[in-house]
């Protein structure tokens, strides 16, 4: 059976929250249905909605359930766009160049279609924005900023970021926020009224809930403009509401608020025995991402390796039986060098040997040491044949 350390891009289903779904799913009733059934039905989807909002500091009025966390990115994003240039032109987003590809292939489409102006905010080598240069931009862009977007934490190397900084900076010139907290959701604690943000996005099957599920969680004091009508079923979206993947997210978000102490601590401790077993196992291997275990996610390592391609090194662990990533799922199979790395600075050689190790409410310390040890081999196999290949191309 495979060591699962892909936690990053789907976290599994506890027992909890399957039985929940699947009793949820045994029921018949639309939530907007005003006879019986209809109303057992959205009396599940609203303490669903509690729960969702317990785990996130908001008020309940304040979630709308999304179909994933891609949708719920895409509706922040442009519906702020939207709704920011309803009353006058304001064309620039701001957009940190390490993003999630959820954020840049949504402003990207803005830019094509709809005449926004992308200004890239830059990255330090950990990964993290630099407010200067945030704030430089905001002071530059005065009433043209329609929005700011911006990671809780990076998917890839897991640093987190200074989103309640960002915040603060972007409130002097008005300018409303969306937060990314997809991949920091149960891992950290998130509270949205704390934040400052306008709104801020998050999915069920990070948590251990189910695939098809998400939220977007919109301040009372927001307007943002639909992707979809036809109903008016919730505040931003339209369409029938998925009452018992809502109950699932709802059990998952329960289990993932109430027992985030002891998770992170145990998180902790095994992230740190993941990237000490590796830097002695394999020396050349770089850590990426912030080395303060107080500054990256819990579950989160991430190293390149020099001379290996990470496509190799994860096949071969595959057949070794360990499940990790190079990167983000969503762009898993594309062979190119990832942007997140080449944001912090490196090179597309040094960027093109990562691996992300996530870790899970499962993961062991067996699990941990089984990668340590196997990790060697990957590597020098790895390294074999990628200066074979660097030789064949040089002798052409």
């Amino acid at each position: 059976m495979a060591i699962y350390l892909d936690y990053a891009a789907t976290s599994p289903m506890p027992a909890e929250v399957l039985t929940a779904y699947t009793a949820a799913l045994a029921l018949i009733g639309n939530p907007a249905s005003i006879h019986s059934a209809g109303q057992n039905s959205k009396r599940m989807l609203e303490e669903a909605r509690e729960q969702v909002a317990a785990s996130l500091g908001c008020d309940s009025v304040e979630v709308t359930f999304t179909g994933g966390g891609t949708e719920s990115v895409n509706l922040a994003i442009k519906g702020l766009y939207w709704s920011r240039n309803a009353t006058a032109p304001r064309p620039r987003i701001l957009v940190p160049a390490a993003e999630h590809h959820a954020t840049i292939d949504t402003v990207d489409w803005l830019a094509r279609h709809e005449g926004a102006i992308i200004e890239w905010m830059p990255v330090d080598e950990l990964g993290r924005i630099d407010l200067v240069a945030l704030e430089e931009a905001l002071e530059r862009g005065g009433d043209d900023i329609a929005l700011l977007s911006l990671l809780l934490a990076n998917n890839e190397v897991g640093t987190t970021q200074p989103v309640v900084e960002a915040a603060a900076l972007a409130a002097r010139f008005g300018v409303p926020v969306h937060v990314d907290a997809i991949a920091a959701y149960g891992y950290q604690p998130i509270d949205f009224h704390a934040l400052g943000v306008a709104a801020l996005s998050v999915s069920a099957h990070k948590i251990g809930g189910p695939v098809g599920v998400g939220a977007l969680v919109i301040a009372r004091s927001a307007t943002i403009e639909p992707l979809l009508h036809g109903g008016n079923q919730q505040r931003a979206r339209s369409g029938t509401q998925n009452a018992a993947g809502a109950v699932a997210f709802g059990v998952a978000a329960t289990l993932a608020h109430t027992g985030m102490d002891a998770r992170v601590a145990k998180l902790e401790v095994l992230r740190e025995r993941l990237t000490s077993g590796i830097q002695s196992a394999v020396p050349s291997a770089v850590l990426r991402g912030d080395p303060n275990p107080a500054g990256r996610l819990a579950g989160n390592v991430h190293f390149t390796f020099p001379g290996c391609e990470g496509d190799s090194l994860l096949f071969l662990l595959d057949a070794a039986g360990f499940s990790v990533s190079t990167g983000s799922a969503c762009q898993a199979g594309v062979p190119e060098a990832s942007h997140v790395l080449l944001a912090m600075g490196l090179s597309e050689p040094d960027a093109r040997g990562a691996l992300r190790f996530t870790l899970g409410h499962d993961t062991t310390e067996a699990d941990v040491d089984a990668l340590v040890a196997a990790l060697p081999a990957a590597v020098e196999r790895a390294s074999r044949a990628g200066l074979a290949e660097r030789e064949t191309t040089m002798g052409r």
